[in-house]
């Protein structure tokens, strides 16, 4: 058995969240901010079967999509020491994390 934590842009959670919930997976689904922009994002937690992994990642991958957004003129301001910084930066996507799950227990 495997612990999926799949970290995914709050623009595409519902999407990923539904598309789960109608193959039968049984998903948490947690707020969640962070990355360089603080953007909006969902952490997904998933328990799934060994061979139901590709699965999940599939889901996941087809409901997630990466897109660029401007920087802020305030994150430009605290980073204003870094002369390169990109006025553009890639975000969304997911990010992923497949753990080998020990033991699982539901009362």
């Amino acid at each position: 058995m495997k612990l999926i934590i799949a970290i995914v842009s709050g623009d595409d959670a519902s999407e990923v969240s539904s598309a789960l919930v109608k193959q039968n997976f049984v998903v948490t689904r947690i707020e969640s901010t962070g990355g360089f922009l603080k953007t909006r994002s969902r952490t997904f937690i998933i328990g799934a079967k060994d061979e139901e992994v590709d699965e999940v990642l599939a889901i996941i991958k087809e409901h997630s999509q990466a897109r660029n957004k401007e920087v802020p003129k305030n994150i430009k301001k605290e980073f204003a020491m870094f002369e390169n910084l990109p006025s553009e930066v890639k975000i969304g996507g997911a990010t992923i994390f497949i753990l080998d799950v020990e033991q699982f227990i539901k009362f």
